[in-house]
């Protein structure tokens, strides 16, 4: 993200004082802004003769994190994307790939909402084990010790025990637990640094991206934490979708449900994340029948107005 001395003559709010001031709390950056104390730069600011401005300047660092969007496209590029982005990665679900038309795109951020036992991580570790299997690496950030080895093995196609399972596969898969958003930040720029300097070795070049779950990781933020955590949410949909488009991966990451208005299940996390994902699927399971369905809420593919269609997956 942009660093602070670049934004000096499009937002004379961050001028050299407020730069000053941000330095002094080794902010020297959009990223380092938002990875700070909110609260506690406040605080630091009202000790300052010239509180109100810096307290504007940290208010307009949050509306410019507010406004980030990916770069507009004109036709000619979109076509190009659209060639270079065309590669799908199975899922392992033949009713989730019928619906998507083949798989997770690359250069795409598809989204799983769902509630508990729903299937969301079945379908995860599926995709996982699919695309390992297919010689291509995944990162797997895992919000609730859900991530599963056994499983793993099992939708590979062999023994339930682990051990036994091709070992390169397992290699392919690399999960790390992950507990708050500010980890999941450090590892995906961390991931990013590893894409741009070409560390990650051809053979096990990472194909996809998958967060479970990412509403997790957001939602805490959002309780009583005013802008900072609306911007923390904007950036991290921000930035996986970066990842995705530059670096032509897939990023799947799932989403729990919370009551609508109308007493129906909706997505969490609100109006403002329901931009990010390019693709919403929405998992629901009958519990007598242990059979999961899935039906599309939003794909790029689709016309407006279009009613979403269904499947059935057993997981």
């Amino acid at each position: 993200m942009a660093p602070l001395n670049s934004l000096s003559k499009e937002y004379p709010l961050i001028d050299s004082n407020f730069q000053t001031f941000c330095a002094s709390h080794a902010i020297y950056s959009v990223e380092d802004f938002l990875l700070h104390d909110l609260d506690a730069l406040f605080a630091s600011a009202a000790n300052h003769s010239n509180s109100e401005r810096l307290k504007q300047g940290i208010h307009q660092l949050l509306l410019i994190v507010d406004a980030l969007h990916p770069p507009v496209l004109n036709g000619l590029q979109l076509i190009e994307d659209a060639k270079r982005n065309k590669h799908v990665f199975s899922t392992g679900c033949e009713g989730i790939d019928a619906l998507l038309g083949g798989g997770l795109r690359v250069g795409q951020l598809t989204e799983l909402v769902g509630p508990s036992s729903s299937g969301k991580t079945q379908v995860c570790l599926m995709s996982s084990s699919t695309v390992a299997k297919n010689k291509c690496s995944v990162i797997y950030l895992d919000t609730g010790n859900s991530f599963s080895p056994q499983r793993i093995a099992y939708f590979v196609g062999q023994s339930s025990d682990y051990v036994s399972v091709n070992q390169n596969i397992l290699d392919r898969i690399i999960c790390y637990p992950v507990f708050d958003v500010y980890q999941m930040f450090d590892l995906l720029h961390q991931l990013k640094i590893n894409l741009r300097s070409q560390i990650v070795k051809s053979d096990h070049q990472v194909q996809v991206l998958i967060v479970d779950s990412i509403s997790s990781l957001i939602t805490p933020i959002l309780r009583g934490n005013g802008p900072q955590g609306h911007a923390l949410m904007i950036s991290s949909g921000f930035l996986l979708k970066q990842l995705a488009h530059e670096h032509n991966i897939a990023v799947l990451v799932t989403n729990h449900v919370v009551g609508g208005d109308d007493g129906n299940p909706k997505p969490a996390l609100g109006e403002s994340w329901k931009s990010v994902p390019h693709v919403r699927l929405l998992l629901s399971r009958d519990c007598r029948s242990n059979v999961s369905n899935i039906s599309i809420i939003k794909h790029p593919a689709m016309a407006s107005g279009r009613s979403a269609t269904s499947t059935r997956l057993f997981v």
